[in-house]
């Protein structure tokens, strides 16, 4: 054999050793990016349900909780406007079950004042009215005091009536042309129980009106902070 044949083989085995390694080589990077990319892949199918399900549940209780916020916005506000409405009622038959005395007035002579006209100062609220103008119970009652002279209060008062209330107060109303209710008889807020006039002490028709702790004389109250603190308009 020669130099040259010796020389060769050697060569050509190195060549085909190198070609086998490179395709070995490339052999395993292709099996192995294939791997890689399989894994890839499995981990991205794994992965979508799982985060699809949990986006899914985090938006759920999002609207589970947007929903319980708004249903308790709404029943809170449904019990202010309940409790609204129960005041206002409340307001509304509080103001309605006391009444002014007679329609269509001109206050004048009122409670405390003082002058000529009276001995002591003035025990009540004075309403100008013409003769003969209706007057009402300002809240149901009976009648324990009716008649003239001042039904037993005094010359002063003229034809007068005195009605106890069941919150303990009485109603006085006198200078009366005409009294229409008896002692011991039941009245209810509204009706009409005399007709105004100008008997008694006084300067001209109107109607007396008083607020008392007792049935008789001296035991007034200010009539008018009386019935706005009922929320009747005077």
């Amino acid at each position: 054999m020669s130099q040259r044949s010796k020389s060769r083989t050697p060569l050509s085995a190195v060549r085909r050793g190198r070609a086998a390694v490179v395709a070995a080589g490339l052999g395993v990077s292709m099996v192995a990016g294939a791997g890689a990319a399989f894994a890839a892949t499995g981990d991205a199918g794994a992965q979508t349900p799982a985060g699809t399900h949990q986006t899914a549940a985090v938006a759920a209780a999002a609207v589970h909780h947007q929903a319980d916020a708004q249903a308790k916005a709404a029943h809170a506000e449904q019990a202010k406007a309940a409790k609204a409405k129960a005041v206002k009622a409340a307001a509304a038959k509080k103001a309605a079950s006391w009444i002014d005395p007679v329609t269509q007035y001109k206050l004048t002579a009122g409670f405390d004042d003082s002058g000529s006209h009276w001995v002591h100062k003035h025990s009540g609220q004075d309403f100008a009215v013409p003769i003969g103008t209706a007057v009402h119970a300002v809240h149901t009652g009976t009648v324990v005091k009716a008649g003239p002279h001042g039904a037993g209060d005094g010359d002063a008062y003229g034809n007068a009536i005195v009605i106890r209330h069941s919150d303990g107060k009485y109603s006085q109303y006198a200078h009366l042309s005409r009294v229409e209710v008896h002692v011991g008889e039941n009245v209810k807020t509204g009706e009409e129980i005399a007709k105004s006039g100008n008997t008694g002490n006084t300067t001209g028709p109107h109607l007396h009106f008083e607020i008392r702790d007792t049935p008789n004389y001296g035991s007034a109250v200010n009539p008018v902070t009386f019935l706005r603190g009922l929320g009747v308009t005077v």
